[in-house]
């Protein structure tokens, strides 16, 4: 079964029905174990000049395409409407590490900087040979090689392509996110480039802005059926009886059962919808494996840690000899919320596995299927086709294993879309983090710190879709979870540094509720563990200023001396208007009697810098929070489209602010009962800020670093630091609801 690039991208752009003739398929990528390479696989020039770039790296909304793009047209001197970004196909494309952990921009420019500077050195050689002029003596414009300073001799880019076949072999450098292609030619420099740094247009804005762009929904294969997938009522239940007449009637649906895992299939998706709603399934329990809501924290505590790690510098113990500053904090689950469903398209013959998909890793997803279906790697391949933002593991793989099912079953193409109130209660959460912290403050600096986090695992479900067991469908049909790794939350890892003599930061994992088939089974929520754990440690960082009486942002700039780092505090404090003095000594209010604070919080994220100040109203009656104006300075190293970038930062400072202010994952004895947006409210347009103001410090001299994710890692303690300036209650519970609020504020006053 094979597509040729050229169908497969028409039939993106046009929302057509996709045509797959049968027969072998044809890969331009080496295998996964391979370490050499070819130019080809990562980079091509068309006879019409078109410079086609292969790349792992997917778009999910923040520019990544466009950004790499703008590189390889810097390095080849072509414009840059001749480049055409080719994403995610496993067939085209070098296993990269696909797109996670802001590292899209930050790791994923390497290769293809390498590639363009490559075949740029390819070409102009040639050239040269042709003219008689040395190399060193040429130059390109708009593709064009020609003399330093002359024109009348010049050769295109499309004159010697023939220099570029067959196509070089060159070493493999790296894994994962680091993998790169070892090259003679070197790279320019950030500072020689023009197209990047400059705001050019995202190439997928027009598709998006007028309703044309391709999505994974709009996937049409022929001969296709429409899948749902029957969730459990309860956690560890097991399926005892399916009533197959339940659904008589019903077009032509029918089910797929494998042990626990139970799905319907139909030719008109409403059939498929009303089938799944109409089926009955006789399950075992309820089971009761959840703590009351209102008692996570203390369950937490009562729980014996599986897995621990701890970093320490001088004595802790000795240094907290008196005079201890001690707070208990809590971060519950929170779920991805998708704006639109998950949904994949599966095709299932004998020979051949075809998969459409949103997912951010489409080569782990096609090794998740695999295994899953117990083929052979090469037998699959994964195309991938946008879906809604995902950032990190939320459940739209979850759709492909379920497809995958239903099409080996049906032995047709399927395709499965999430109801929304089956991803929101059944999608992967991001893990409830508590933590006990004690500081010592001695002549206005911290003198000791410990601090203990303990969590439920960060990555018990993979961050990638490579392992089946993954995978609810599979776990459902009695696959066990072998995929997950640990991971923790931590101070100075998940949050800021400090210079700080005598540190004591040690992170803890508890069990899941249940081994598998959970729906608050844990996994990556944009910058894991980095919103969590960086509330905690800044809002005790602000409680040693308080215990000091000193004032935030000085406090913060006292006990760091990376320059960097500070200058950012010292942006984002400047651009703010900060006003120097302690936090809550200056009681304000406006016109409707709202309490008015302003607060700070400090992160790096790998090599990217963030400093957020946050300006807040209380009202005193209710508890209700609003953030006027939010003000963030980030510096992530050479900055590739400030346009871009600006609006990542920007939106992730919403996305944010909704985490901090609103989202938890509520749940009875039984199962999760968020379900919506009424059941999990998230931000809405009046919950906006008024200004969202944005430093970005751009140095040229240093490589990109990742811009997806650290914004979000300093919003909520941002925002908590503010509530606790406006009104002396320090609320170390999360999200500010109301309710959260008011309880700290009523505490505050019996104090």
């Amino acid at each position: 079964m094979s597509i040729t690039r050229a169908e497969f991208l028409a039939g993106s752009a046009a929302l057509a029905v996709v045509a797959l003739p049968q027969g072998g398929t044809r890969s331009f990528a080496m295998a996964a174990d391979a370490r050499t390479t070819t130019l080809g696989n990562w980079i091509r020039m068309l006879p019409d000049g078109t410079v086609e770039v292969f790349t792992d790296k997917v778009e999910v909304g923040m520019g990544v395409a466009t950004g790499l793009g703008q590189f390889v047209a810097d390095e080849l001197d072509v414009p840059f409407s001749r480049i055409k970004m080719i994403l995610g196909d496993t067939d085209l494309t070098v296993p990269a590490g696909g797109v996670g952990g802001s590292n899209s921009t930050f790791q994923g420019n390497f290769a293809l900087r390498n590639a363009a500077a490559e075949m740029r050195r390819i070409l102009v050689t040639e050239a040269s040979a042709r003219l008689g002029i040395p190399v060193e003596r040429l130059t390109v414009t708009e593709g064009v090689i020609h003399p330093i300073g002359d024109t009348s001799k010049a050769i295109p880019y499309t004159d010697v392509l023939a220099a570029l076949f067959p196509s070089p072999a060159f070493p493999l450098k790296g894994e994962g996110f680091a993998t790169t292609i070892e090259v003679p030619a070197k790279p320019k420099d950030f500072t020689q480039y023009k197209l990047a740094g400059s705001s050019i247009p995202r190439l997928d804005a027009p598709g998006k802005a007028y309703g044309r762009y391709p999505y994974v929904v709009d996937v049409k294969v022929p001969g296709m059926l429409h899948g749902r997938m029957i969730y459990p009522p309860s956690i560890g239940a097991h399926v005892r009886s399916v009533d197959l007449s339940s659904i008589r009637g019903i077009g032509d649906a029918r089910v797929v059962r494998i042990k626990d895992f139970v799905g319907v299939v139909a030719s008109r998706e409403w059939d498929a919808v009303r089938a799944a709603r109409a089926l009955k399934v006789t399950w075992s329990g309820p089971s009761t494996g959840l703590p009351p809501m209102e008692k996570l924290a203390d369950y937490m505590w009562a729980q014996q840690p599986f897995k621990k790690t701890a970093a320490s510098a001088g004595d802790v113990d000795a240094a907290l000899d008196s005079d201890v500053v001690e707070a208990r904090y809590f971060w519950p689950f929170q779920s991805h919320a998708n704006m639109d469903p998950g949904c994949t398209v599966v095709d299932v013959r004998p020979g051949s596995v075809v998969v459409w998909s949103g997912t951010q890793k489409t080569h782990a997803l096609r090794q998740g299927i695999a295994r899953l279906l117990g083929v052979p790697l090469e037998e699959v391949r994964v195309l991938w086709v946008s879906d809604a933002g995902s950032y990190g593991r939320g459940g739209l793989e979850e759709s492909a294993a379920a497809a995958a099912y239903l099409s080996r079953a049906v032995g047709r193409p399927v395709r499965v879309q999430s109801m929304r109130p089956d991803n929101t209660q059944w999608g992967n959460k991001a893990p409830a983090i508590v933590a006990h912290l004690r500081g010592k403050v001695r002549n206005g600096s911290i003198v000791a710190f410990d601090s203990l986090l303990r969590q439920f695992n960060g990555n018990e479900i993979f961050s990638q879709p490579s392992a089946p067991g993954t995978f609810i469908a599979a776990q459902l049909a009695g696959v066990p979870n072998d995929g997950g790794t640990f991971e923790f939350g931590i101070y100075g890892a998940n949050s800021a540094k400090y210079e700080i003599p005598n540190v004591r930061a040690t992170a803890e994992l508890i069990p899941p509720f249940a081994p598998s088939g959970s729906p608050m089974r844990t996994a990556h929520l944009r910058d894991p563990e980095g919103p969590g754990t960086t509330f905690i440690i800044e809002s005790f960082i602000d409680e040693l200023a308080a215990h000091a009486q000193a004032d935030p942002v000085a406090f913060r700039l006292k006990h760091l001396k990376e320059q960097r780092h500070i200058d950012a505090i010292t942006a984002a404090a400047k651009a703010a208007n900060w006003e120097t003095r302690p936090s809550a000594t200056a009681r304000r209010t406006n016109a409707k009697g709202e309490l008015l604070g302003r607060g700070i919080a400090f992160a790096t994220r790998g090599p990217t810098i963030i400093a957020t100040i946050a300006e807040v109203a209380v009202d005193p009656k209710t508890g209700k929070v609003r953030v006027p104006r939010i003000v963030v300075a980030q510096d992530c190293g050479f900055i590739v489209n400030p346009k871009a970038l600006q609006g990542t930062i920007e939106a992730n400072v919403i996305q944010s602010l909704s985490r901090s202010l609103f989202e938890e994952v509520t749940f009875d004895e039984h199962t999760v009962t968020s379900k919506d947006w009424r059941t999990y409210p998230v931000a809405r347009m009046r919950d906006v800020p008024d200004e969202v103001k944005v430093v970005m410090i751009n140095r040229p001299s240093i490589r990109p670093g990742g811009a997806g994710e650290p914004t979000s890692r300093t919003t909520a303690a941002a925002i908590g630091n503010a509530i606790y300036d406006a009104t002396g209650a320090r609320v170390r519970t999360a999200p500010f609801t109301p309710k959260n609020v008011l309880a700290a504020m009523t505490a505050q006053s019996r104090t």
